[in-house]
């Protein structure tokens, strides 16, 4: 029987006290400390897992073998840079970092340290995404909505490096085909960058994906629309659950779709820590994740050249 991994979470705010609640709980990962610069948010986490808190990233890499990355964005290089020098291996959260440059030194180090990076694009672990892969042939038209409302972290970046490159991610999983075209539009409205987006992706394929998303909603969304030859599917990946569109000669069927549900940071940490100790290259990779990230950022720059100063 393999040992526990030993597991670290780097930032303890909203989102990485869920990844160091799960690392205390899961078979096969031992939760052997955390960093966070905050002292109430270290304090809690601490406290609630009886775990100690280091007083640096390097620190906290020289006991760990796997570490979650889940501080503000603009830090991800750095922070990552640090850890894979203590021979860690890295869930770092979605977008990998702020630029390409920055993804080209994460992956280099990663693989000259044979450190395996796996990038947090939680909806893949998501059991709507493992439906649609296996639902989804020949994509001709997809939409995707993904709305929030404002809340002040992670602001550091706009709502396509927050939010829409979910969705970036997913439509290059599905369409399985090189983008040919992209055409984009954004608004600011409480933040310096942009808060509403909306992109249109053209494949080489043919297949168009539509994708909007906002973080100034009064409501919260995550739904998807694939169209095909065969029909049409329709899907909640907040609630888990859906339908799909059938041609039965000249009318239309509707069956509700079978979602198993499932937590999805649990599916994707458990395939992280499957990775590792299987030395196997995980779904959303260092290499999706710069991918990822590349049509992000010409998407944030075709937005910011369309604003008038």
């Amino acid at each position: 029987m393999q040992s526990p991994l030993k597991c670290g979470v780097a930032g303890v705010g909203y989102l990485g006290k869920h990844h160091a609640r799960l690392y205390h709980s899961m078979d096969g990962a031992q939760l052997v400390g955390i960093y966070d610069p905050n002292d109430d948010a270290a304090h809690a986490v601490c406290t609630e897992y009886d775990c100690p808190r280091f007083s640096t990233i390097e620190e906290l890499g020289s006991v760990c073998d796997a570490v979650s990355v889940v501080c503000p964005t603009n830090l991800h290089a750095e922070v990552a840079l640090e850890l894979i020098n203590q021979n860690c291996h890295l869930l770092v959260e979605k977008p990998l970092c702020v630029s390409s440059q920055e993804a080209e030194s994460i992956l280099n180090k990663a693989n000259t340290a044979k450190m395996m990076v796996q990038v947090g694009h939680i909806e893949h672990y998501n059991p709507v995404m493992t439906f649609l892969e296996g639902a989804v042939e020949q994509p001709r038209y997809l939409t995707v909505e993904r709305l929030a409302p404002f809340q002040p972290r992670g602001t550091e970046v706009g709502v396509v490096l927050d939010l829409m490159i979910h969705d970036v991610g997913i439509a290059m999983a599905l369409v399985d085909s090189p983008i040919e075209k992209i055409d984009s539009i954004g608004v600011r409205v409480l933040s310096p960058t942009e808060d509403i987006a909306n992109a249109r992706l053209v494949f080489a394929d043919g297949c168009v994906a539509n994708l909007s998303a906002s973080r100034v909603s009064e409501k919260k969304a995550r739904e998807i629309r694939v169209f095909q030859d065969t029909g049409y599917l329709s899907l909640d990946f907040m609630n888990q659950k859906g339908h799909l569109i059938k041609k039965s000669g000249p009318s239309l069927e509707r069956h509700e779709v079978p979602v198993e549900q499932g937590e999805p940071l649990a599916l994707e940490l458990e395939s992280f820590l499957s990775c590792v100790k299987q030395t196997s290259t995980p779904k959303t990779d260092g290499s999706f994740g710069k991918s990822a990230l590349e049509v992000a950022l010409t998407i944030t720059r075709q937005i910011e050249s369309n604003w008038s100063f």
